[in-house]
């Protein structure tokens, strides 16, 4: 199927965006930067990934209003908002004017008719002039890019402020489901980047903040059932979920097993049983914000 044009995303006649071009200001700006783009840009190493595992994203994969109202907090004041490695369009603010970057034709096909318009780049050579944005924002991406460091700078480029939602996996053992029954994620190199969070950080003069997951989390990431983990027996979760993907079939089934039968055996339930009356868990997840 044809990816529509990205003008005529951003100049469509419903949805959310529609009537933009009588708006003037901001969208005129992104408008304008967006006829100038050849959309065809560069791909991020994610995009092979996600065309091949993205298929049931949407299922399980969808904004977090808790976590959503840290993220659009932290963008301040900003109206203009690129919104880097963005997937099918969680988290992205509905109240400002919001222009996509997103690797993966996959991901870029599931994105709904009234979101934000969207191009094909990468982080670490985004097509913009400098400070061409109020704001830069990337959600759950960046250990997915080719370099991590280039790609934030690229952000702050563009950018007068930068919002960053991901993991500090310096601490495998924070989360049960990586010390018990996967441990492999630690190998993997998009934990290797995130347990150099700090340093990441340090690159664009970011400051951190924990961001706390609740238990009922609405975003499926691979995080977000650590109060609910027969969630992780269901093949659909499992497949919205680039880690198991990484990791491969045979620890993925290993995992699995083991799981399952801890739960069965009530192993899982003891381990964990400090976890059962809490709300909120603290799982590394952070915000850099600049």
């Amino acid at each position: 199927m044809d990816e529509p044009p990205v003008e005529r995303a951003f100049w469509g006649t419903s949805g959310r965006r529609s009537g933009a071009a009588t708006l003037g200001g901001p969208c005129e700006r992104i408008a304008g930067m967006m006829r100038a783009i050849d959309d065809r840009g560069s791909v991020m190493s994610s995009a092979q990934l996600y065309d091949t595992i993205g298929a049931s994203y949407t299922v399980t994969r969808r904004t977090e209003p808790r976590i959503a109202a840290r993220v659009w907090a932290a963008l301040g004041d900003a109206q203009t908002v690129l919104n880097v490695g963005a997937g099918t369009g969680s988290y992205e603010p509905p109240d400002r004017h919001v222009l996509a970057v997103e690797p993966s034709a996959l991901m870029r096909s599931q994105r709904p008719p009234d979101a934000a318009p969207y191009l094909a780049g990468s982080a670490e050579n985004l097509p913009f002039n400098d400070q061409s944005f109020d704001a830069a924002m990337a959600f759950s991406t960046i250990h997915h890019w080719q370099d991590p460091i280039a790609g934030l700078r690229e952000m702050r480029r563009v950018a007068r402020r930068a919002v960053v939602f991901t993991f500090d996996t310096s601490d495998p053992s924070q989360f049960w489901l990586t010390r018990d029954y996967l441990p492999e994620v630690a190998a993997l190199r998009a934990c290797r980047v995130l347990a150099s969070l700090t340093e990441l950080a340090r690159a664009i003069g970011a400051r951190m903040e924990p961001v706390p997951i609740p238990w009922d989390c609405a975003d499926g990431f691979f995080e977000a059932y650590w109060r609910r983990p027969r969630a992780y027996l269901d093949e659909n979760v499992r497949r919205g979920i680039s880690v198991w993907a990484t990791v491969g079939p045979d620890a993925e089934e290993r995992a699995v097993h083991s799981l399952r039968k801890d739960l069965a055996s009530g192993r899982w339930a003891e381990r964990n049983r400090d976890l059962v009356d809490l709300d909120a868990a603290e799982l590394g997840a952070r915000l850099l914000i600049v």
